[in-house]
């Protein structure tokens, strides 16, 4: 089991680099850079398994630029009591204007309530998501998580999620910004 996990994840890893650095994508679209956004989150979590629950997520995707990185912080709660608190980075590739694939690499501290038990505490979540991005630089789009303690304890089951996005510019949210 711990020879397949770590296959798929590894083979995943190189999936989504080779996509990163081999198709013809940007990291910004000409014009405006990207504002930060607010991002709610709908759909299932643990969908592998036969615990699957419902996960709701928000999400801070800020604008400040690290290279090609953009860091983010967030929060998701399942209706089996499950909480996540996290923070990492992303990348927005942008493939023409409209459609825009976001991997993202994310650690924060787990609490399983009555849900399922990953081992530990600390857990470290891997994303891929496509998106539309309407006119207005919003995004409707899907995504697909894995969520593990990376072997820092015996027990490494992990999970997947399966959710529904939509990121909304923050400035439509709270007004101007106070920097400008």
């Amino acid at each position: 089991m711990f020879i397949q996990q770590t296959l798929l994840h590894w083979c995943a890893v190189f999936l989504i680099s080779a996509l990163a650095f081999t198709l013809p994508v940007k990291t910004s679209l000409a014009g405006p850079p990207e504002p930060d956004f607010l991002n709610v989150a709908l759909g299932g979590y643990d969908v592998h398994d036969d615990r699957t629950a419902v996960e709701a997520r928000l999400e801070y995707r800020s604008d400040l630029e690290l290279s090609i990185f953009r860091p983010f912080t967030g929060f998701m709660a399942t209706n089996d009591r499950s909480m996540y608190g996290y923070g990492g980075v992303l990348v927005d590739l942008f493939f023409g204007r409209r459609f825009v694939m976001q991997p993202s690499l994310a650690i924060g501290a787990y609490a399983k309530g009555s849900g399922k038990d990953l081992g530990h505490w600390i857990q470290f979540r891997t994303q891929l998501e496509m998106a539309w991005r309407f006119d207005d630089q919003s995004r409707l789009g899907l995504s697909l998580s894995h969520m593990s303690n990376a072997h820092l304890s015996s027990n490494n089951q992990g999970t997947e999620a399966v959710m529904l996005n939509y990121a909304v510019p923050f400035d439509r949210i709270a007004g101007k910004s106070i920097w400008e």
